[in-house]
């Protein structure tokens, strides 16, 4: 998951292999509270594993409830509908999916419960459904504002023999929580939910049903126009272990991969994308996202548990269109309408405005950005895509901590004017995807220009590798360490029994394409596992030198340094790297500190390691380096003209990663948005 503060996205081009989702978020929670409900142990296979699984995880194990991870899948030791902790302070973040089911099921069983979530959480709709639980005797008192999270849940002094009556038009999960609790207490009697006003976000609810009756509960509804008005949980009803359950993939996460299919043709004569986990048979609502995309243009072939997708129509055709049936999903379907003839008008999606953030009013800035122009109303948007490409415009993303805004628009760096976008708070996905870029980025194609390099270049102890990892860090950018790759190729070399002999070369310049490298700040990693003492030893070094005498494996090195170059960007640190390697990269930095600047550094850093050394000593092997280094007919040490050069010898590691992310900021077309 990319932890940055913000990501920038090159100019896409293409999009084309296979996804495989994640478990879906919807189905996750609610399989999560139903398991801790039943009595006897679940097994929860491929359950996703993001912010809101893991609050309903943590708020499960404070109510006593036995839960043993490994991997995607969960074991859960039921409650049998009895609590084993009767008190708790419980931490919702911005999980609407857990808030509203664990209310209704802590205020019907009873104790003393405090719910809170972070602010935006205090700020989302929970009154309708404390007025609900309130009807039959629930004891539930707000700590903020009336409405709203926190909330203190008390002892319940129950009434069941009326209908319970609840709105359907602001949120579904006020129905659904009722849904999940009820059965608890609906020991003797039938226990009824009316539904007032329309209800809104009904395949959602069609998921808690088919759910219940994994688990024992056999809701039933009326034939006719009161289908979705009226709900029965039977006399006796009894949550049931299923014993095992597999989670599908979330279908609203597929909604972003179908939209990308659509909008971007495959690249190495592949046409289209495959996406894996879920079908068009999927229990889930947004499923029928196929639809609204097919409208669009998209084509979609479904089997069992998978999709594959590729662009029909071109451009996409305008859709005016009720998203009532797709929610979540319809935000992918605005950022489509970029890529559209014709005006998009999106309807009934009044629930946007509830949600992580009020999702018309963030839509309609974001895209206004980008060059659409939009219009919203409280209850649908409508987009009208940039005239020609000469409109869009590079947009920074605000994301107002909404994982769905993130996702939706990464879609935009396939405009047609090759715009980057950046997408600011990435790490927002991971309340439903945490590693969705990294997904995005293993299918997306572009031109290896259009994929961002800075080189970071300089002598012997200049602190380059310190500055280039802090800057791969800082930007979510790949990291090469060029001087490292002449000791891993010995390393390998050596671990596959070859000598270090002319004999050799072509052998061993064969193993260096299929070299698995990867380099995090100051650790270097072969095959998973970390060489970085291995590769740092006299031996290693002296090892180095033989085989960069060699030039077929001098060359390899060269091609492997250019495969480095991934989205959605590389820090490249060496002392060719801006001259040689990535000549036409877009910033270069040249290192020029001191000789006795560079020997103090070292001294400290060998004594530190208990190696003694002199400082006089020190400095003059670094003189002489220089001299060496400067002075080769191969790729002389010397900064490229257009680099930018950097005296760090007075400056801490920060203030020079402050100033080279200045000088790149600069370079970017966000600067002024």
């Amino acid at each position: 998951m990319f932890a940055t503060a913000f990501l920038d996205i090159a100019p896409l081009t293409g999009v084309s292999g296979t996804v495989v989702l994640p478990g879906s978020k919807s189905i996750s929670n609610r399989v999560l509270l139903l398991s801790a409900l039943s009595a006897g142990r679940t097994t929860l296979h491929d359950l996703l594993d993001s912010d809101d699984t893991r609050v309903m995880l943590d708020a499960l194990r404070a109510l006593g409830c036995g839960v043993r991870q490994s991997g995607a899948t969960v074991e859960i030791d039921g409650l049998g509908g009895q609590l084993g902790h009767s008190q708790a302070a419980l931490f919702m973040g911005n999980a609407g999916t857990a808030i509203r089911p664990l209310t209704a099921a802590l205020a019907v069983l009873g104790g003393d419960f405090e719910l809170r979530g972070v602010p935006r959480m205090h700020e989302r709709p929970i009154g309708d459904l404390v007025d609900a639980l309130r009807q039959i005797g629930c004891h539930i008192d707000y700590l903020g504002q009336d409405g709203f999270p926190p909330l203190h849940i008390g002892r319940p002094c129950l009434k069941l023999d009326a209908p319970i009556r609840v709105r359907g038009d602001v949120s579904s999960q006020f129905l659904t929580a009722l849904l999940m609790a009820l059965p608890l207490v609906a020991t003797t009697r039938d226990i009824v939910i009316e539904v007032v006003g329309e209800l809104i976000s009904r395949p959602y609810i069609e998921i808690t049903l088919n759910l219940l009756a994994r688990f024992g509960v056999q809701v039933t509804r009326p034939s006719g126009d009161d289908h979705w008005q009226r709900f029965t949980i039977p006399a006796a009803s009894q949550f049931r272990s299923p014993g095992t359950l597999f989670v599908e993939a979330d279908a609203s996460s597929a909604s972003y991969f179908i939209a990308a299919g659509a909008i971007a043709t495959g690249a190495r004569g592949q046409k289209g994308l495959r996406i894996e986990g879920v079908g068009a048979d999927s229990i889930q609502g947004d499923i029928r996202f196929i639809e609204a995309a097919q409208m669009m243009g998209a084509q979609v072939q479904s089997g069992p548990n998978w999709l594959e997708v590729s662009r029909g129509s071109w451009p996409l055709k305008a859709i005016d269109l009720d998203c009532n049936h797709i929610p979540d999903a319809a935000m992918t379907l605005a950022v489509m309408a970029l890529f559209a003839q014709g005006t998009t008008t999106l309807r009934n999606i009044a629930s946007w405005r509830v949600k992580e953030t009020d999702r018309i009013a963030a839509m309609a800035c974001e895209l206004r950005k980008l060059g659409a122009t939009v219009e919203e109303g409280a209850d649908f948007i409508r987009v009208t895509p940039p005239a020609t490409a000469a409109d869009w415009r590079a947009a920074s993303i605000h994301t107002y901590d909404d994982h769905r805004m993130a996702m939706c628009f990464s879609l935009a760096a396939f405009n047609p004017a090759g715009l980057p976008v950046r997408i600011v708070d990435p790490k927002c996905v991971a309340k439903t995807f945490p590693d969705y870029f990294e997904a995005l980025f293993s299918l997306a194609q572009t031109s290896a220009e259009a994929i961002p390099v800075i080189c970071v270049d300089g002598p012997t102890a200049s602190g380059k590798g310190t500055l280039a990892g802090a800057m791969a860090q800082a930007l979510g950018y790949h990291l090469l360490d060029s001087g490292s790759l002449y000791r891993i190729t010995a390393l390998a070399a050596v671990q596959a029994g070859l000598t270090l002999e002319s004999v050799n070369e072509q052998a061993i310049a064969d193993l260096i394409p299929g070299l698995s490298i990867r380099f995090y700040q100051d650790q270097v990693f072969l095959d998973s596992t970390d060489v970085s003492e291995t590769i740092r030893t006299e031996e290693a070094g002296m090892n180095a030198s033989k085989v960069s005498a060699l030039p077929k494996v001098r060359q390899a090195l060269i091609d492997l340094q250019h495969s480095f170059r991934q989205l959605p960007g590389l820090v490249a640190d060496g002392r060719d790297m801006g001259t040689v390697i990535f000549p036409e990269s877009a910033l270069k930095v040249f290192l020029t500190a001191s000789a006795e600047k560079r020997a103090q550094r070292r001294y400290k850093q060998l004594i530190s390691k208990g190696i003694s050394a002199t400082l006089l000593d020190l400095r003059a092997d670094l003189e002489a380096r220089d001299a060496r280094d400067t002075s080769r007919s191969v790729a002389p040490l010397r900064p490229a003209q257009d680099a930018q050069l950097l005296d760090n010898s007075d400056l801490t590691v920060e203030e020079s990663v402050n100033l080279v992310l200045d000088w790149w900021q600069s370079k970017q077309p966000f600067r002024a948005i």
